[in-house]
């Protein structure tokens, strides 16, 4: 709404008040006019009769004649009134043409006053809804730059709005490429360690043959760290960077939590530990299946570096919601103080294995929210630690 259409508002108000004030104006005059008349024409029959006595019947004759009706009214021997006329008798049509014009003034006010009114509420509800698409444009990340449109109590509001909007873009396009140099960065380091670590690999390899193992073995074992490291680097690089591409397609939970354990087989042989999955009927979600059981794979394997001689438990229902996938085990369960951080990169609990790097729970977070799931960590009420996966539908 512009200041033009605010003055052409403004200008309706007052146009309408004074057509009311007119109008009201006018029927006071008349009244006024009449009373005139009626007192004016009083005085000349009073002074008729006082003059001529026996004439009282012709006057009367006479007034009937233009006249109908009868009320009262008083000036000095209220003749007319004693006749039986009134004030309102005397003005004829005139009276009814002022009436008739004092109620389509009054109308017309009255119209016109609505008509400002219910003007200014449909432009403000509408420049309201503007502001308002725009703002849910904005969520959407599909909004334009805003237009200014005139000058009215709304453009402080519409000048602030903007300013907003352009401060959240440019720190969402700061967001972003940040994120993307960290990506960058993440990727060039991983791949500036695979050098070393195939080079001193090979000399490891080399001197293994020429001096035993026995110094060897701690180096190996470093080397096999650094090497998980690299790839855990170059992985979350891919994820930062919005390059892993994962697949939509039906798979089965079941299946998904077969295919981790098979893969785990000779750790899950080392430690001693079994897995429990039980068939409990077909149940689909919509996932990547290598990367879905990649993040089961890990979630695994932190149960049983903690449950040595035990075994994992897995369970899983659906609902019309979500499929929820619980991995629990029989170990000691999480640390109270470690449960908030346990997702966090590169964060080592204070019952951590030796030799780990604190990434599979964070890239199994990653994996799981990328594909509408969630997962937390917990403690089961008899003992032991337990993932919960949810898969939700929509």
């Amino acid at each position: 709404m512009s200041g033009r259409k605010n003055l052409v508002i403004t200008l309706s108000l007052v146009l309408s008040v004074s057509i009311v004030a007119s109008a009201l104006a006018v029927m006071l005059v008349s009244c006024h006019y009449g009373k005139l008349q009626y007192d004016l024409l009083n005085a000349v029959c009073g002074e008729v009769l006082e003059q001529e006595p026996e004439a009282e019947q012709i006057i009367a004759a006479a007034l009937k004649e233009y006249t109908n009706g009868n009320s009262d009214g008083i000036v000095g021997r209220n003749i007319l009134s004693e006749l039986g006329y009134r004030s309102s008798d005397f003005l004829n049509a005139d009276y009814q043409y002022h009436a008739l014009f004092v109620m389509i003034g009054f109308l017309t006010g009255v119209f016109l006053f609505a008509a400002a009114f219910l003007y200014r509420n449909k432009t403000e509800a509408a420049r309201i809804q503007a502001l308002a698409e725009y703002l849910e444009q904005v969520n959407m990340g599909k909004a334009v730059i805003l237009s200014s449109s005139g000058e009215d109590m709304f453009s402080k509001l519409e000048d602030e709005i903007y300013k907003t909007v352009t401060y959240l873009y440019q720190t969402k396009d700061a967001a972003v490429q940040t994120k993307n140099d960290f990506a960058e960065n993440l990727s060039n380091i991983a791949h500036q360690l695979k050098t070393p670590i195939t080079a001193i690999s090979l000399s490891v390899q080399t001197m293994k043959k020429e001096y035993g193992t026995k110094h060897l073995e701690q180096i190996q074992k470093q080397l096999l760290r650094l090497t998980h490291l690299e790839e855990a680097l170059l992985l979350l690089s891919r994820l930062d960077a919005g390059t892993l591409a994962l697949q939509k397609e039906e798979i089965d939970v079941f299946t998904v939590l077969v295919l981790a354990a098979d893969n785990l087989q000779e750790l899950l042989m080392k430690f001693n530990v079994s897995v429990d999955i039980p068939e409990l009927g077909e149940m689909a979600i919509i996932a990547d299946l290598d990367w879905t059981m990649e993040a089961v794979i890990n979630l695994m394997k932190n149960c049983m570096e903690h449950n040595a001689g035990g075994t994992i438990y897995c369970s899983y229902e659906q609902n019309p919601l979500y499929t929820e996938i619980l991995i629990y085990d029989e170990g000691h369960g999480f640390a109270k103080e470690d449960i908030p951080h346990l997702f966090e990169r590169f964060y080592r609990g204070q019952n951590a294995s030796e030799g780990g790097i604190g990434i599979g729970l964070a890239l199994a977070k990653e994996i799981i929210e990328r594909q509408n799931g969630t997962i937390r960590a917990k403690n089961m009420p008899t003992g032991g630690a337990c993932f919960e996966i949810r898969f939700y539908c929509h």
